[in-house]
């Protein structure tokens, strides 16, 4: 089953972090999932929304970050499980206690500059090659929080996931990132590359002309797969990044159309996932209205708990 996704713009600050959150608490909240993040941004930002900050803390100057994962592994070639460095029953949300994370450390950035001097390249990405083939038989779903930009180690998770995955803000710089990534595609095509699943317009603002602008524009380009549901920016989201002390229910964290809108979108992610392989139901099949009334009928007992 291919089902690991780098979620990556070349561009910084179009909501990456919040969105990979986002989709993480509602696949295990609402479709079950089991969900593995990989944090591999020096910014660490997934892991300090996904992890209290005494145990992030914790487990960061316990030597239990990616960065460790991929010293051991790769510089000092040792025999290293990447499920040593796995972190269990992360997020705030009650109901998302299938998700687990591989935290990350400002230290990566120094990691993937040894790796450059050292020539160790080849070794960093069959490491990467080997641990996201064994993670996606152990998980529903893995999703990779890369950093903005083009380093040494997003260029391994692009090429050896399944699929890449693009949010982008409807603005011009933002899209200049996506222009970029497709670019970069283009070279070595010999040395492969996932696939594109597709592009999320993120932090909308609804009552903004030139993003609505923006918005269609972006969807006149076929190459782009644009999701049919544009996120937009809104207080819950922005908010989503502070861990509460205490546990919540997703509708605390999503709440009205908020967590509408994610729904949505997760359904539009499973199905295109289902499709790449294969197994999509026919639209407007007996079978694909059976399925999709038994989904809207969870999604329902859900909003009512």
């Amino acid at each position: 089953m291919r089902n690991t996704i780098t979620i990556m713009n070349a561009k910084g600050g179009v909501g990456k972090s919040t969105l990979v959150l986002a989709l993480a608490e509602t696949l295990a909240t609402y479709h079950r999932k089991k969900v593995l993040v990989i944090d591999a941004d020096a910014q660490a930002s997934i892991s300090h929304m996904l992890m209290r900050q005494p145990e992030l803390d914790a487990v960061q100057s316990g030597g239990r970050t990616i960065v460790d994962c991929l010293i051991g592994a790769v510089l000092k070639e040792q025999p290293t499980s990447w499920r040593d460095f796995v972190v269990v029953d992360v997020s705030d949300v009650d109901d998302a206690r299938s998700i687990a994370l591989v935290p990350s450390d400002t230290q990566l950035t120094l990691f993937e500059r040894d790796v450059s001097k050292g020539n160790h390249e080849g070794q960093l990405r069959r490491t990467i090659g080997t641990w996201l083939a064994e993670a996606g038989q152990a998980y529903d779903i893995v999703l990779i929080d890369s950093a903005p930009g083009l380093s040494v180690l997003t260029e391994c998770f692009l090429r050896e996931a399944d699929f890449y995955l693009s949010p982008t803000k409807p603005d011009y710089i933002s899209t200049r990132g996506l222009k970029f990534l497709q670019e970069f595609k283009q070279r070595d095509p010999e040395m492969g590359f996932a696939e594109n699943l597709g592009v999320i317009i993120n932090m909308r603002d609804m009552h903004s002309a030139a993003d609505e602008r923006f918005d269609r524009w972006l969807r006149q380009d076929p190459e782009h797969r644009c999701f049919r549901r544009s996120i937009l920016r809104v207080s819950p989201l922005q908010a989503s990044g502070f861990v509460s002390p205490q546990p919540r229910s997703y509708w605390a964290k999503y709440p009205g159309e908020t967590g509408d809108h994610l729904r949505d979108l997760t359904l539009e992610l499973l199905s295109r996932l289902a499709s790449a392989q294969g197994d999509a139901l026919p639209e407007g099949s007996s079978e694909g209205k059976r399925a999709e009334g038994k989904m809207k009928a969870m999604w329902t007992t859900w909003k009512e708990r």
